[in-house]
């Protein structure tokens, strides 16, 4: 008799906070579904607007179907003007600071063509009530742990009780201490479209390890 297959599809793997093209570039032969790149200024993984375009050009030549996510926070109308014109553009835009609801609407109706994604730093169980909110007016939802002195990339971890019971219109993503050790129980407990790793995988601010990025990868298609 065959053993009953899980009918949940495996969740798209993000790896975020790269800074360097080859590392880019063996991180997406590993088969992950999306690479993100820093635009915050005076963060520990911040990409200069040269160079990430082209990262990005990279991977649109040689990785067109994987997602080139620009992570920002509270981007103003001139920044996102230079970004999503000219070669090297983002694929998806992801707003990690304090974007409102409203602007957020605002922004996918200026930009219809571009992917917008809200990540929401939850520091209680009924901040993620502002969820669906967002969810008609972006294209995928993060739900990201708290932290007062960083918008992310902190290694800290959402209370998975918090969120085993969410299901929203648009595919949400989880992040917040993501690594090999801790998909089983992730994965048995709440059931994401995405998840979105960063300094758990890390050297040193923006250097990967990329063995542990191949683990990862190998557990989240284990499951």
């Amino acid at each position: 008799m065959q053993p009953l297959r899980d009918p949940r599809p495996t969740p798209e793997l993000k790896i975020c906070g790269i800074t360097d093209p080859e590392q880019a570039q063996a991180i997406a032969q590993m088969g992950v579904q999306a690479i993100g790149v820093i635009g915050v200024p005076a963060t520990p993984r911040f990409v200069e607007p040269a160079q990430r375009r082209t990262l990005f050009q990279m991977l649109e030549e040689q990785h067109p179907l994987l997602h080139r996510v620009w992570v920002v926070a509270n981007p103003d109308d001139a920044a996102l003007e230079e970004a999503l014109n000219g070669v090297g553009q983002p694929s998806v835009v992801q707003l990690h600071g304090g974007e409102s609801v409203e602007c957020c609407q605002r922004l996918k109706q200026c930009y219809p063509r571009q992917q917008w994604w809200k990540a929401l730093r939850v520091r209680e169980p009924d901040d993620l009530k502002q969820l669906e909110h967002y969810a008609p007016h972006v294209d995928a939802l993060l739900i990201d742990a708290w932290s007062a002195d960083q918008l992310g990339g902190t290694g800290h971890r959402i209370p998975l009780d918090w969120v085993r019971e969410t299901e929203l219109s648009v595919p949400w993503w989880l992040a917040g201490g993501v690594s090999a050790e801790w998909v089983p129980e992730l994965l048995s407990r709440v059931n994401p479209q995405g998840l979105d790793a960063s300094s758990r995988l890390e050297e040193r601010p923006g250097w990967k390890n990329l063995d542990k990025v191949q683990a990862l990868v190998e557990a989240v298609k284990q499951g």
